[in-house]
């Protein structure tokens, strides 16, 4: 079983995180979504939110799991007897960014590959950072989000105005 292990902050998780979850769970036996964290900063949603969200957002995907960790992520992909590390790019400089991250991460464990997934389609060009922007504004995000993203952040923000 090849198990393939995808970190990122998901705060919130949209669709464009999506597309790479559905990609990837056609190629993997199994992918775990890892969401990670640093205790001394605050994040918009909790972990717990955050894993949440992402089992919601993925009822549909069988194979795919999600889980919080802090810490390193390549000891959280050697925690789940991960594979590979799953990183999503969206452009050049993601791009960039990632290749340092993979050597980075192949030096700390010398089996650990990263594989990268292009974004592609009209999702392909979506920031958690803009989508939180846009809905503490009162702007709607609903088009860019899961359906349970929507609603997370209209609560969460039901007050603003």
């Amino acid at each position: 079983m090849v198990k393939a292990f995808y970190p990122g902050s998901f705060d919130p998780v949209h669709n464009g995180h999506i597309a790479i979850i559905e990609t990837a769970a056609k190629i993997f036996d199994h992918v775990v979504v890892g969401i990670g964290f640093n205790s001394e900063k605050k994040g918009f949603a909790t972990p717990e939110e955050r894993v949440d969200l992402l089992k919601q957002a993925t009822v549909s995907l069988l194979n795919v799991s999600s889980i919080a960790f802090e810490g390193l992520t390549t000891e959280a992909a050697k925690n789940i007897e991960a594979d590979c590390l799953l990183k999503g790019v969206r452009s050049a400089t993601d791009f960039d960014s990632e290749m340092l991250q993979a050597r980075m991460n192949l030096l700390g464990t010398n089996t650990l590959s990263t594989i990268l997934v292009p974004a592609a389609g009209e999702d392909a060009l979506v920031s958690s950072t803009y989508v939180r922007q846009i809905a503490s504004l009162g702007g709607d995000v609903s088009a860019v989000v899961p359906d349970c993203v929507a609603r997370y952040l209209a609560e969460r923000f039901k007050n603003e105005f």
